[in-house]
């Protein structure tokens, strides 16, 4: 291991490595795995960050399950109430991973303004809602507060605002529709928050407000809600988990994941594990090739040297690992100048925001960045270790070099 560890080191430092023939040759190579790792890093947070963004986007107006009458037809409006004395609310013990349960009720309304109006969902939520995925939607204003008296504030939608001509603090006029009548009920609100999601499907129809004015304009107690909506700890369960959650509910309600209400979205979400995996395969291979030309063209350069070394007694083994060590050492200042920039855009893109998307198409007004270290271990390990593998095939032609034939070789 000395004898090999001294040859590499030599291979390395001397300045007639640097200037042979082979310099060129190792640079296009390094440059090639700092650009796939680039790549494959790119990839992996933008596909993935997109996935997540626009999952919790779905979730904050839907829940990750929700659980409502049968007679609701997956309606996007509550026909049939649901009692609130349930088992699973407000703690869902039955099934383990649930985060969170809230209840909620939704009826379709009209905005009206002195000039325009707009038919909209005004959803009523409680004091059990979790407001941490519209956090980060509120652009101005507050978040309601409606764990006290019944309030009359709130929170409507940039692109409703802009429509209507609202600001904050401004009266709004909403009609409902009533069952028992043919005359619409009014219900005056205050504008104490707006925001803006980016997913214009929710943003122009949701109305967030308190859930009692839904509960007394349909006349339903206080025990009654439209449906409830389950937050799991763990997305990659949410289909597991819907189905245990539907096992453990009264045979007169239905569940439904977002996955499968929103079933097109996701699929097209899906498409983006595809084109990962793909990027991924397509970079390491360009990569691989590119470190087996490299290794080629050092033993072809070295072809006097490995002659010597097995006229001295040297196995073929022992020299192989001397020329993968050598293009190991390659292969990881390439990784280290990928990660080095890979990771320098990604930090600039997630803090600076520099590269926007239509969200039309895309539902998020910029690239999302997802960064965690399973995926940069994975790149960075998966790449040194395949390429590694891709080299021990060139490099049994060092097996092949005949010691008389190299020592005369020039």
């Amino acid at each position: 291991m000395n004898f090999e560890y001294f040859v590499v080191k030599r291979l390395i430092s001397t300045k007639k490595y640097k200037s042979s023939i082979s310099a060129p040759i190792i640079k296009i190579a390094i440059t090639a795995i700092a650009i796939g790792v680039v790549m494959m890093l790119v990839s992996f947070a933008t596909g993935l960050g997109l996935q997540e963004k626009i999952r919790d986007k779905i979730a904050a107006f839907n829940g990750h399950i929700s659980i409502s009458s049968f007679d609701n037809n997956n309606s996007k409006v509550t026909l049939m109430p649901v009692s609130k004395e349930q088992d699973f609310y407000p703690e869902f013990q039955s099934v383990s991973g649930i985060r969170h349960v809230q209840a909620v009720a939704t009826k379709f309304a009209v905005i009206r303004t002195e000039t325009d109006f707009e038919g909209v969902v005004v959803k009523g939520v409680g004091e059990d809602y979790d407001w941490n995925y519209f956090k980060d939607f509120i652009v101005q204003g507050e978040i309601p507060d409606f764990s006290g008296k019944l309030n009359d504030e709130v929170l409507i939608s940039e692109y409703l605002a802009n429509r209507l001509n609202l600001k904050l603090g401004d009266r709004i006029n909403t009609f409902f529709m009533r069952s028992d009548s043919d005359r619409p009920l009014q219900r005056g609100f205050r504008v104490a928050g707006i925001y803006d999601s980016g997913f214009q499907e929710f943003d122009e129809l949701y109305v967030i407000a308190d859930i009692r004015h839904i509960q007394r304009i349909n006349k339903w107690d206080d025990n009654q809600v439209g449906a409830f909506e389950v937050f799991v700890d763990n997305f990659d369960e949410i289909d597991q988990k819907g189905n245990e959650i539907y096992e453990n509910t009264s045979s007169l309600l239905d569940t439904q994941t977002i996955s499968q209400k929103y079933y097109s979205i996701f699929e097209w979400l899906s498409l983006f594990d595809f084109n990962i995996a793909l990027i991924i395969g397509i970079m390491i291979l360009v990569a691989g090739i590119n470190m087996i030309t490299a290794l080629l063209v050092l033993i072809l350069e070295r072809t006097q040297m490995i002659g010597i070394f097995k006229a001295l007694g040297a196995a073929d083994w022992s020299i192989r690992k001397i020329f993968l060590f050598n293009a190991g050492y390659l292969i990881i200042l390439g990784l280290f100048w990928g990660n080095l920039i890979g990771l320098g855009l990604l930090l600039a893109q997630k803090y600076f925001k520099l590269v926007p998307l239509d969200p039309r198409t895309y539902y998020v007004t910029e690239v999302p960045i997802y960064l965690n270290w399973d995926y940069i271990l994975f790149v960075n390990i998966g790449t040194l270790l395949l390429c590694m593998l891709m080299l021990l095939v060139p490099s049994i032609i060092i097996s092949r070099i005949s010691p008389v034939k190299a020592i005369k070789f020039d």
